[in-house]
């Protein structure tokens, strides 16, 4: 098991600026109920665009609406994993890269500002998605969207919450206990936020008990 280390530096409310100049370092930071409202509306022009232009039976809209929700678990865990955390030999571009997309949030993980995806970006992805979704869905590919952007701001709910709140005493608890190790002691753990089904999956479940009574502490 990798030991702690001073990386897990910081539990700052306030990150430093991102860049230089003003109004880009402004486009990095958002109000977390911004891009929350910004996609549940999306998904609802989405489905009510499924349902006035196609003539695919409700049930299976529910049904690809929930597997576009399944999608965007796994989409989180592999970002999160796979591109957000560098892996072992890779380049210092790449390292500076990742740092500002999610290292950062490392550092400074209650900076309220930066706790969502800028919505122009996220705005700009979700578009490209549609297209990209389009050509492999065909007509399924409005509601599997719906469901993959009302993952995203359900995510965003789950990771706002888990680091500005208290937890709660019941079972939703595993979600701030899960996410404090990954944060303040194994960081190569635990890359589901939402939920830890792909990390069970994978096989990226905490390995120590040390680790889990000390996420515990944290949140007494």
């Amino acid at each position: 098991m990798k030991a702690r280390t001073q990386k897990f530096k910081s539990n700052a409310d306030v990150s430093p600026p991102m860049f230089e100049n003003k109004l880009l370092n402004r486009l990095t930071q958002t109000h977390i109920a911004t891009p929350i409202i910004i996609f549940f509306v999306y998904a609802i022009g989405l489905l009510w665009y499924t349902e006035a232009r196609t003539d695919i039976p409700a049930l299976i809209v529910v049904a690809v609406f929930f597997a576009g929700i399944l999608g965007f678990t796994f989409t989180e865990y592999a970002v999160h994993r796979w591109v957000y955390h560098p892996p072992h030999g890779a380049s210092e571009a790449y390292r500076k890269a990742t740092y500002k997309m999610h290292g950062m949030h490392h550092d400074y993980p209650k900076d309220k500002r930066r706790l969502a995806m800028p919505p122009i970006v996220a705005i700009f992805l979700a578009t490209s998605l549609l297209f990209l979704f389009e050509m492999v869905l065909g007509q399924y590919s409005f509601s599997y969207l719906a469901g993959f952007v009302v993952g995203y701001a359900l995510y965003l709910v789950v990771h706002y919450t888990v680091h500005i709140y208290a937890p709660p005493r019941n079972f939703l608890r595993a979600l701030w206990v899960n996410h404090s190790i990954h944060h303040y002691s194994e960081d190569d753990v635990l890359f589901g936020v939402s939920q830890p089904l792909w990390d069970y999956v994978f096989g990226t479940m905490p390995r120590s008990e040390k680790d889990k009574k000390m996420a515990r502490e944290i949140h007494r």
